[in-house]
């Protein structure tokens, strides 16, 4: 099965926050995204608010349960007392914890397992007794002790942080070494009984590469190359080509 599509709404945030205007519209493009295919929404609601606000989550939840039921929503952030609550509150399907100091630009590293292993077993189980499927931001390196310790948690998922793959776009080489190493990863997620996700610069030129060494990917969740390329080819033709790129025949 290929990869379900996940569209981050970030950078459309981001644009939209430049000026104090409702467009672009964050639903607006939402539901073009469902429209044309894709099988959720995602969203990094951070505490400055710099691009998905907290009044932007209701809305997309509306979305979402009163015109695409079969879709999901993924909310990402690190799992402070905000954060959480705000999960609670708005019930996505799944929730993806990342390890982000609230000044990062963006998500640039996974969880050190074997450090945090207590805080993330105590999350987890809080919000798998909600209901919630669960995915951890995990680096790419093939680390058997760490991914069990993930495991151990009661996490469902880890989701491949992908951005030195994303950073090859320029050396074919060294992307296929990085894309078999995240391969390898994926494998040991995989015999732990871990569902994988992927996300972070991932584009339609190098979709392909990561689809083949991954070939049980569940889910990639991609914003910042998906929406640029909404700006040359319109959204519903960039989900159509991000689709294809993870292997849908459409």
């Amino acid at each position: 099965m290929p990869a379900k599509l996940s569209v981050n709404l970030n950078a459309v945030a981001m644009l939209r926050n430049r000026r104090d205007l409702p467009w672009p519209s964050v639903t607006g493009l939402g539901r073009i995204a469902l429209q044309a295919g894709a099988s959720g929404l995602t969203v990094h609601p951070r505490p400055d608010q710099r691009h998905i606000r907290f009044s932007d989550l209701q809305p997309i939840r509306d979305l979402i349960d009163d015109e695409f039921p079969q879709a999901e929503f993924n909310m990402e952030g690190f799992p402070n007392e905000d954060f959480l609550q705000l999960v609670e509150r708005h019930e996505p399907e799944q929730v993806t914890l990342v390890p982000d100091d609230p000044a990062q630009a963006t998500s640039d590293h996974g969880w050190d397992f074997r450090k945090n292993h207590n805080l993330l077993g105590n999350v987890v189980g809080r919000l798998k007794k909600r209901g919630f499927r669960v995915s951890l931001f995990a680096d790419g390196d093939p680390d058997p002790e760490a991914l069990k310790i993930a495991k151990e948690t009661g996490a469902d998922r880890i989701e491949l942080y992908t951005g030195p793959y994303g950073g090859c776009y320029d050396d074919p080489e060294k992307a296929e070494q990085i894309a078999a190493e995240l391969g390898r990863t994926a494998e040991i997620a995989l015999g732990l009984g871990l569902a994988v996700n992927a996300g972070h610069d991932l584009t339609v030129a190098n979709l392909p590469l990561l689809a083949k060494h991954i070939p049980a990917l569940t889910e990639v969740s991609i914003g910042h190359g998906l929406t640029a390329d909404a700006l040359e080819y319109g959204m519903a033709e960039t989900v159509r080509r991000f689709r294809r790129a993870c292997g849908e025949a459409i």
